[in-house]
């Protein structure tokens, strides 16, 4: 095994899980080019390389190596592993590693909105939304409720967030998503209809059965504070909203996400 102590907090191996920022991860540089990102806990790094992603080296504490990253590093015998105490290892990350092994994996090159969407019946266009934890719940539910893909406009969250990561329990790798323009003419081009979820005037119910008639269909989940911009209301084919009780408004991003998904997959 290709095993080595932390003795430096400096060196160059261990900059992704130390100085690096999200987006000096996402950009790559001299030292890791194309791009990496983070992944914790065994179980989340599995889902990971079951689903394609190279691992380039593991963090983890020494009772690791034999115990719960055993059978990643069996996979990989000439993998970079990287160990130290609990004590060192929390300096070098600026947290306890309650589950003991982080990942550092290359990053795929970015898919085509058609390479995903050319068979897709029901897919979510993510829209301004910033919050990791967030966009980890709806990833979530998407893998869980149906949905083809997840779109996201670029001034939206980083799906390989190592929250986002985190809070989606790995189903940021189990569905396909790439990054979308907001006009979103790529979807048009397709034959989606769009659906912007969104209080206004002619918002139709989320239960109207003229969305379930729609055989390919984009549900288009706004920001957590101010929802939708008006131009992406006023582009949308359909504007929907969930009927709510006891004069509540509105739901969280997440959790409004969920019900859409679950109310209008292909049954």
């Amino acid at each position: 095994m290709n095993i080595t102590e932390v003795q430096s907090l400096d060196q160059k191996e261990l900059l992704p899980y130390s100085k690096l920022t999200e987006a000096q991860l996402r950009n790559g540089s001299e030292s890791f080019d194309g791009g990496v990102f983070i992944v914790e806990s065994p179980k989340v790094i599995k889902v990971a390389i079951e689903s394609g992603y190279k691992p380039l080296s593991l963090l983890c504490e020494r009772k690791h190596i034999d115990g719960d990253a055993a059978d990643i590093i069996s996979q990989f015998p000439d993998l970079p592993i990287f160990t130290g105490s609990r004590e060192i290892l929390k300096n070098l990350t600026g947290y306890t590693l309650t589950r003991g092994v982080l990942c550092a994996m290359k990053r795929e090159q970015s898919r085509t909105v058609k390479e995903i969407c050319q068979e897709a019946q029901r897919v979510v266009v993510i829209q301004g939304v910033v919050d990791t934890t967030n966009i980890g719940a709806i990833f979530r539910s998407a893998a869980a409720l149906g949905i083809d893909a997840v779109l996201l406009t670029r001034d939206s969250c980083d799906p390989l967030n190592r929250r986002s990561i985190r809070v989606s329990m790995g189903s940021v790798f189990l569905i396909p998503w790439t990054w979308i323009d907001t006009s979103l003419e790529e979807l048009k081009e397709l034959s989606f209809k769009t659906a912007a979820m969104a209080l206004s005037d002619n918002s139709i119910s989320l239960d109207n059965p003229i969305l379930m008639n729609e055989k390919k269909l984009a549900i288009i989940m706004g920001t957590e504070g101010d929802g939708l911009p008006k131009e992406s209301i006023e582009a949308a084919d359909f504007v929907v909203k969930i009927p709510m009780a006891h004069n509540v408004d509105s739901l969280n991003v997440a959790a409004a996400a969920a019900v859409a998904f679950w109310q209008l997959r292909v049954k």
